[in-house]
């Protein structure tokens, strides 16, 4: 009876500190959560407010198999080539998902921009931008920018820009919000928690390098260095 017991009690002090770990993991998640999200807050402004920089990211979403881009990446590409328009800065930077030959963000994207009159050497294509983290890092070492002005929605901007100010630029967002994106967008703000969490660990303690780095292509040259060869 007293084996019995024993048992008993192991079982609820073991019950007890799983769910006093699961309280403690999910406390921790949502205070970095809050952390990232109010960081990255504060320097998401209007196309108006956005001071000048050396270039203008755009971070990639879906494309088409025929190429098309979907409809927020189109809004993300049609607000940063308004920035461009207006004189916010003289480069953009097209980053995304090119990672096999049957599917290409970056070359889409680029089209997209020289179609509304983009000359070609204003467009350059980061082929390896698989994730935020690896899009704003690969900027910074690839591409040589200080100053940066990041163009996505604002559920992701807010960890973009925490990501840029923590690996040392000096970014301002600029939301593409355009439309009403539908019950997906419940999805991806879910999605947001857990993507917050791991960028926080990567900006701030593990710090990986891209699955890519290479030579340096600085984005003040000219952009069809960054064109299929």
């Amino acid at each position: 009876m007293s084996k019995l017991l024993t048992l008993k009690e192991r079982l609820k002090k073991a019950l007890f500190f799983s769910v006093l770990l699961l309280l403690l993991a999910c406390t921790t998640g949502l205070i970095v959560n809050q952390n990232v999200e109010s960081v990255g807050t504060k320097y998401i402004v209007t196309s108006n407010e956005v001071p000048n920089a050396d270039a203008i990211l755009v971070l990639g979403a879906y494309v088409f198999p025929n190429g098309t881009v979907s409809t927020m990446l189109n809004d993300r590409l049609t607000a940063g080539y308004e920035l461009y328009e207006q004189g916010k800065a003289p480069k953009l930077i097209v980053s995304g998902d090119h990672g096999r030959k049957d599917y290409d963000e970056v070359n889409s994207m680029k089209s997209f921009l020289k179609d509304k009159g983009v000359p070609n050497q204003d467009v350059f294509m980061d082929h390896a931008g698989f994730s935020t983290y690896e899009s704003v890092y690969r900027a910074r070492d690839i591409f040589k920018v200080q100053k940066l002005i990041i163009v996505t929605q604002e559920y992701h901007l807010k960890r973009a820009v925490y990501v840029a100010r923590a690996l040392g630029l000096e970014a301002y967002g600029v939301a593409s919000d355009r439309r009403d994106y539908g019950q997906a967008m419940k999805m991806y703000k879910f999605r947001e928690i857990a993507a917050r969490n791991k960028d926080f660990l990567w900006t701030n303690v593990i710090k990986p390098k891209p699955t890519f780095l290479g030579d340096a292509i600085p984005v003040f040259g000219d952009g069809k260095a960054t064109d299929d060869k």
